[in-house]
């Protein structure tokens, strides 16, 4: 019998040659458009300056096509007391307006989470949950792997050994 080849479920841009996943590993580009939530297995922290300010085992992550895996921490999982609502907003075509987080731990750091408090519909699983920047905190940590930032600085994603690419945010990417 021949070998299927294998298919990628998430549109390909042109010029783009996705990485076809081995055993254990995931590509970004089966991830669907519009983007889908899943819960977590694995436990989910996040360390700044020293101190654990989330912890949770009933983390959520957000996959798009092309993007690393967003993680959400539900808000009960976050020291809040080592946060303060920013100023910063932005808007998500999938998910609606967002509202940022600066931390106030240790010597503190601007817009480091960001949160959906009223997600549009098919999201409200991320209702009260924190997303945080991998490249804005010390260490992101999924199960035992710790976790690295998506490239590119603005994407939130988080980048593990399991997740293969190419990844939105790399060089040469801007139009995906």
């Amino acid at each position: 019998m021949a070998e299927v080849p294998y298919r990628f479920a998430g549109r390909v841009p042109a010029g783009v040659t996705p990485v076809v996943p081995g055993p254990g590993e995931e590509s970004v580009w089966d991830y669907p458009r519009p983007p889908r939530v899943e819960a977590v297995p694995e436990r989910v922290r996040i360390v700044i300056d020293g101190i654990t300010v989330a912890d949770s085992t009933r983390a959520v992550r957000v996959l798009e096509t092309a993007g690393a895996p967003v993680y959400y921490v539900p808000r009960d999982d976050v020291r809040l007391d080592l946060f303060a609502p920013s100023a910063r907003t932005s808007s998500c075509e999938w998910k609606g307006a967002a509202s940022y987080w600066s931390s106030t731990a240790g010597r503190g750091r601007p817009d480091v989470a960001w949160s959906y408090e009223r997600p549009l519909a098919g999201y409200e699983a991320i209702t009260g949950h924190l997303a945080f920047y991998a490249s804005r905190v010390d260490e992101a940590w999924v199960g035992d792997e710790r976790a690295t930032p998506q490239p590119g600085g603005f994407y939130g994603g988080w980048m593990t050994s399991r997740i293969v690419g190419p990844v939105k945010g790399e060089p040469g990417s801007s139009g995906w």
